[in-house]
């Protein structure tokens, strides 16, 4: 079996959110990050060379691949700050419908300027993820 790209690993959190070009999306994963911090309890760790997870879950398919996940994380991308709420937002429609401008994948929130959404709705959103997935293991 492959080992994983993207796995929780060593590297500096600050050195990684630090280094973001753009002064606005740095402020904005800075921000974003102690809000994640504050609302699961848990520390940052890199996962990858791009994400900043929180906590872990395992997952497991029934073809036999598995392996283990941020519970919640953040990514500082070019055109959004990504948060990965590996949950999905079954259940999160009132919530979505408070937070303010963004986009949603299947697992994935878009924010383009931290400044336009309801910052508690946001904690709550990923209140919710997390305590759904930390220390879980999902199979399907």
């Amino acid at each position: 079996m492959t080992e994983l790209k993207t796995s929780k690993n060593a590297a500096s959190v600050t050195e990684f959110l630090d280094a973001v070009p753009d002064p606005e999306r740095r402020a904005d994963a800075l921000a974003v990050c102690a809000l994640i911090r504050e609302a699961t309890g848990a520390e940052p760790a890199m996962w990858g060379g791009s994400i900043v997870g929180f906590g872990a879950y395992r997952y497991k398919y029934a073809s036999g691949r598995q392996g283990d996940w941020p519970a919640v994380g953040l990514s500082p991308r070019k055109a959004a700050l990504t948060l990965y709420l590996s949950s999905g937002f079954d259940g999160a429609e009132e919530l979505l419908g408070r937070l303010g401008p963004h986009s949603i994948g299947k697992s994935c929130l878009y924010l383009k300027r931290l400044s336009a959404i309801d910052q508690d709705v946001l904690r709550e959103l990923v209140g919710n993820a997390f305590a759904h997935l930390d220390g879980k293991t999902l199979t399907s």
